[in-house]
């Protein structure tokens, strides 16, 4: 069953979402040649302190629960990627996913970056993973089901010459981090016939495309959480957390306004 959510209740979980905004920027300030993941890591837990929030990955049921507030996976790291003490390198390309729980409401969002100067063919994978995110957003506008969605998003992955993870797929999102339904970027004849779902209003969901350079194939890694690509080639996420109101789409954890911004913890 998916929930829709009222205009109440998307505006508190958009209090959540400026809070992951925020904690990406911090994030972003950090990324260079020589910082640790487990140092971002930190900076981002002292800032969901600091706010009141709880982190939704810390903790989360495993072989061995999850570690840490963020997953940050390196280049052929695809996602669950636990920070250590490694420091990045020039040409890294870095994927930070976080998400917080405020008053109740819950936020998700995830950002990947290239560590100093990246080789072109890597910032051309940033480029379409962020990409055909910014076109499911466009389209959630235009179209009435998901799978409309998701079939334009595996087409513009693959005419890149990209493959589109199929292993990992986005959520629901509200007072879960993890809620109906499965949102997938792609299509497949399961997926067509039991999971599709309407773009109507009070609908909020997490979409995550997950990119990679060559194949789409994942594998898991000896700590029990990391999934690397199959091939060793360069990975790259981005997700934002996004309702579906009366007027369109609203990206929940995109930037502030101004007096979003006036009110926000600094």
């Amino acid at each position: 069953m998916v929930t829709l959510r009222s205009s109440r209740e998307i505006q508190q979980m958009r209090k959540a979402g400026l809070v992951v905004w925020r904690a990406h920027q911090l994030a972003a300030e950090k990324v260079r040649p020589g910082a640790t993941t487990a140092e971002i890591d930190a900076a981002i837990e002292r800032y969901f302190q600091q706010c009141g929030a709880v982190p939704l990955f810390k903790g989360v049921p495993g072989k061995v629960p999850f570690p840490a507030v963020t997953c940050i996976s390196v280049n052929e790291e695809v996602v669950h990627g636990i920070p250590s003490a490694r420091a990045l390198k020039e040409g890294d390309v870095v994927s930070i996913d976080t998400g917080c729980k405020l008053a109740g409401w819950c936020g998700d969002s995830a950002v990947t970056h290239g560590v100093g100067r990246i080789s072109p063919e890597a910032q051309r994978l940033l480029d379409v993973t962020r990409g055909v995110l910014e076109l499911a957003i466009d389209l959630m506008g235009k179209k009435s089901r998901w799978t409309e969605v998701a079939r334009e998003m595996a087409t513009f992955v693959r005419d890149a010459g990209f493959s589109v993870v199929e292993n990992f797929v986005g959520h629901g999102i509200g007072q879960q981090m993890h809620e109906e339904p499965q949102v997938p970027n792609f299509v497949s004849p399961h997926f067509r016939r039991n999971s599709d779902f309407r773009l109507e209003p009070g609908l909020v969901i997490a979409v995550e495309p997950m990119v990679n350079m060559g194949t789409k194939k994942t594998k898991a890694m000896p700590d029990h959480w990391t999934q690397s690509t199959g091939d060793g080639l360069p990975s790259a996420h981005f997700e934002h957390t996004i309702a579906m109101m009366e007027e369109g789409p609203w990206v929940l954890t995109g930037p502030p306004t101004e007096k979003e911004l006036a009110e926000m913890p600094k």
